[in-house]
């Protein structure tokens, strides 16, 4: 599978995925006006081994919520990610068995790395 699941809306994700090399194979799924499903965010639990790497905690509603004073499970991560989309750490590429996910400069330019030398 060759996806990425990002914000349309959101300016970092659009520079991230025109910087990428190589993504006309890949399906976009803009996660505001198609949610992300529970089949989905289990198949990339498979890949990171846990719903915390895929949470954000930059998330606006994260510190709203006051979810950054609670200690939170592995079930409530993914439930808040399913709730809703601005938990999701965005943008996630996932490039067959391989997952990247957020804008840290590291993440972007190893996706970008792997796609040049494919």
């Amino acid at each position: 599978m060759r996806k990425i699941f990002y914000l349309k809306t959101c300016d970092t994700c659009k520079r991230i995925i025109k910087s990428l090399p190589n993504t006309k194979d890949f399906i976009f799924q803009d996660i505001k006006e198609e949610p992300i499903t529970v089949k989905q965010i289990e198949e990339l639990h498979q890949l990171t081994g846990n719903y915390e790497a895929l949470f954000s905690k930059r998330a606006k509603l994260y510190k709203e919520m006051g979810l950054k004073d609670e200690k939170l499970s592995e079930s409530d991560f993914k439930r808040y990610i399913l709730e809703h989309y601005t938990f999701l750490n965005r943008p996630v590429i996932v490039i067959d068995k391989t997952i990247y996910i957020g804008n840290s400069p590291k993440t972007v330019q190893a996706a970008i790395d792997f796609l040049a030398n494919e």
